[in-house]
């Protein structure tokens, strides 16, 4: 009886394994076609809800406008972060080493985290990636097209923030200029 239960249990393991690693290589063949994608996201941190656009062209480029009366906006250019409030023609900087999503906004980089990173299979596919630091991030990838869904990290101050995301367009053409950072001053 302890050989059929040690039996059963390895071929449900071998099943699952399997199962996860071609997830796996769906995810990776879908992003390997990207150059970039716009999206329409929600950012949930604690109680604060925060909506808008984003366009995304890897390696490392985001431009985000959020749906807000400070008219914000995020711009990541390789190595740096700015976040504007256009309202207040205010800009904060932050160098992207200091950001928890710096290793999403590398293609190669997040390939690299999905095959080296566990799987948990739900409404999604979620990669757990903990980085050298022990900071947990689960990415998700939606089980039908294998595209990016959003993530879950925790920032610098501990707050746990979900970014969901709705891919609008794939490979668009797109002027390399609007992910210049603002002058410092």
């Amino acid at each position: 009886m302890k050989l059929i239960r040690v039996v059963i249990f390895f071929f449900l393991y071998l099943i699952f394994t399997h199962s996860s690693v071609n997830e796996k290589s769906k995810i990776i063949n879908s992003l390997s076609k990207i150059d970039n994608i716009e999206f329409e996201f929600t950012q949930k941190t604690n109680d604060n809800i925060e909506k808008g656009i984003c366009i995304l062209a890897f390696p490392s480029k985001l431009k985000c406008n959020y749906k807000d009366k400070n008219e914000k906006e995020l711009i990541v250019n390789k190595k740096m972060m700015a976040i504007t409030q256009k309202r207040y023609d205010k800009s904060l900087f932050y160098p992207l080493s200091k950001s928890t999503f710096i290793n999403i906004l590398d293609k190669n980089e997040l390939i690299k985290i999905i095959n080296e990173s566990s799987t948990i299979i739900d409404d999604y596919i979620n990669i757990i990636f903990i980085d050298r630091n022990n900071v947990k991030t689960l990415i998700k990838f939606d089980k039908e097209r294998f595209l990016l869904a959003g993530w879950t990290s925790t920032d610098q101050y501990n707050n746990q923030i979900v970014f969901e995301i709705e891919i609008a367009s794939i490979n668009q053409k797109i002027n390399d200029k609007i992910f210049s950072l603002p002058i410092k001053g």
